[in-house]
């Protein structure tokens, strides 16, 4: 018997390989962000799992609404509820007649309708939103406190939102500094940042009032900034949405479909990205 079993070959032992800390970093673009939503549940049924959030602006919102629930059909089923006049104090459309810029009260209200976690520290995942210093032109990351806070200070959008005066800073858009915070998550100690872009094709013909004229300046200037940076992602998702215009609510199903067909386009370098990692690890013990 003895000789039987040593004929017998046995396979060879499987090897489990390290598993990265997998960083999401979401940039901004407005209500072209759906497409995160899609990114978002394309990676959650590959099983791909994500260790923390980065976010600018619409990309702080669909992360942070992920982060505290970690459900892709909740997320999806929240984040279509957002319309334009959940964002805005003044009715947009009358921005001919003396505009106030908006509060944002109206954004923090949907955020803590959403999320009924008050604090970004007990979060089920790790998440931080990327806004600007105003004052000192230096790129601030909300790690901590209101998460309401947080996200209204990454989306306030210079001339559209008033200022945000949070933590002791004045506060605007994350987009100012950085579109696609990608070296946040790199400082947070992430192995592979998968980041999406939502901020290509500025192009717009149809700008009629003053907070078109506002959001364009802004959006021309925010893809710039994300130009050079996007390179230092290890997966970058890029979703079809260049058409969408910054303020169409119209265009959810599509922007999100776009982020699940981008997603899945970029699958086999992801995998090929997380096995390489996991070898590597193995080869330097």
């Amino acid at each position: 018997m003895g000789m039987l079993a040593s004929c017998v070959s046995m396979p060879p032992p499987v090897v489990e390989l390290p598993k990265p800390k997998i960083a999401l970093v979401l940039g901004g673009g407005a209500a072209r962000g759906f497409a995160h939503v899609g990114v978002i549940r394309a990676l959650e049924q590959e099983k791909i799992p994500i260790d923390m959030i980065v976010g600018t602006s619409v990309g702080s919102l669909i992360g942070a609404i992920y982060a505290s629930d970690m459900n892709s059909f909740e997320l999806e089923w929240t984040a279509f509820s957002l319309e334009k006049d959940s964002l805005f104090d003044y009715g947009i459309m009358n921005a001919f007649t003396g505009m106030g810029m908006a509060k944002g009260d109206k954004l923090e209200e949907f955020v803590k309708t959403k999320i009924p976690t008050a604090n970004i520290e007990n979060l089920k995942l790790p998440f931080a939103a990327v806004a600007t210093d105003l004052n000192r032109g230096t790129r601030v990351v909300l790690d901590k406190g209101s998460v309401a806070k947080a996200v209204h200070a990454s989306s306030a959008i210079p001339g559209v939102f008033n200022p945000v005066d949070h933590q002791g800073r004045l506060l605007v858009d994350g987009g100012v500094m950085d579109n696609i915070p990608i070296a946040v998550a790199r400082e947070k100690g992430a192995d592979i940042v998968i980041a999406v872009d939502i901020s290509e094709n500025v192009a717009n013909f149809n700008i009629t009032n003053l907070v078109d004229v506002m959001l364009q300046a802004v959006n021309i200037m925010f893809s710039e900034n994300v130009g050079y940076k996007k390179k230092d992602a290890d997966v970058l998702i890029s979703p079809q949405v260049g058409s969408v215009a910054m303020l169409d609510f119209t265009q959810k199903k599509r922007c999100m479909q776009a982020g699940i067909e981008a997603t899945q386009k970029a699958m086999p370098e992801l995998r090929k990205k997380i096995e390489e990692w996991g070898k590597r690890q193995n080869g330097n013990k």
